[in-house]
């Protein structure tokens, strides 16, 4: 079973322990994830099944929306309403209208600090595990992209938002940030993640129902529809299996993949055999196709 499964994560669980729970009920040899979600998170978590596990890296890279529930007058050590408050002040002055601007003024090209409680590591060591022991260092910045947040309800001290942004985005950050902007200290205690790509959470599957529902079972094939299809002929195609790369112009792909401008090298495609199976993952290198994923589907 080579399959991506859209899991709808539920609360209190890791990432990894959904993906075990999945990889155990579906008998799979391997499983991984495109994409964590914090315990508290719900909402749509990609598990990649076998095969599928070497496609990780391209759902990881797909824009994200998440509905979240801050809370105004608070501010914790996690950003999150698992953390301890460390900051409480009056938010009574706060009005929507103040929230709508400070909203605003918070989508484009950002940096972010991730927080002390977080799986990113420094030095190999996870921050959360320096957190623990009540250190804090100094984290490196990292630019991520917030498209869009809306305010979907105002009810002091409660702010829903919905937030459309790239990977690597932390949205608890996002909450401490406004919560500091508006000057009353914030932090997130919902989070669902409604959309990752095309997969959205309406679609999605519980671990409950794993074996009664396929419909959330996707073909690696069909959830790449972003990368160039290029179909080989029977020599290349036997050339290409064994891992040589093959000669290919830009001109082989169509706009969509390719602007046209002075290099189309970096481009991913995916190689199919004269039968139209998809077989690897290519990436166009210096006027050829090298093979960077070989699938045994």
């Amino acid at each position: 079973m080579n399959v991506v499964i859209n899991l709808n994560k539920p609360r209190s669980l890791s990432s990894q322990e959904a993906v075990t729970r999945v990889k155990k009920a579906l008998a799979a040899k391997k499983a991984g994830h495109a994409g964590t979600l914090d315990p508290i998170a719900t909402g749509v978590l990609l598990v990649c099944l076998n095969e599928a596990t070497k496609i990780v890296r391209f759902l990881s890279d797909l824009d994200k929306e998440y509905v979240t529930r801050l809370k105004l007058g608070e501010r914790t050590d996690t950003y999150d309403s698992t953390g301890r408050v460390i900051e409480e002040k009056d938010f009574r002055s706060v009005t929507e209208s103040r929230v709508r601007a400070v909203v605003e003024k918070a989508t484009g090209f950002v940096k972010q600090t991730p927080p002390m409680y977080s799986a990113v590591k420094i030095g190999g060591t996870p921050l959360y595990k320096l957190a623990r022991k009540g250190l804090e260092i100094e984290r490196p910045e990292r630019p991520v992209h917030i498209s869009q947040i809306d305010l979907i309800s105002f009810q002091p001290p409660y702010v829903d938002l919905r937030i459309s942004c790239s990977k690597g985005t932390y949205i608890r950050t996002i909450c401490d940030d406004i919560g500091e902007e508006l000057g009353v200290g914030a932090h997130m205690v919902s989070l669902i993640r409604t959309r990752v790509g095309n997969f959205h959470v309406d679609d999605s599957l519980s671990l409950e129902h794993l074996d009664g529902n396929r419909e959330s079972f996707h073909a690696i094939d069909s959830v790449l529809p972003g990368l160039e299809e290029i179909i080989l002929d029977p020599d290349t195609y036997r050339r290409a299996r064994n891992g040589i790369p093959i000669g290919v112009h830009c001109g082989v792909l169509s706009d969509r993949a390719w602007s046209g401008e002075d290099s189309c090298d970096g481009v991913y495609v995916r190689l199919k055999s004269p039968e139209k199976v998809l077989f690897g993952i290519g990436r166009l290198r210096d006027g050829e196709i090298r093979i960077e994923r070989l699938l045994n589907t």
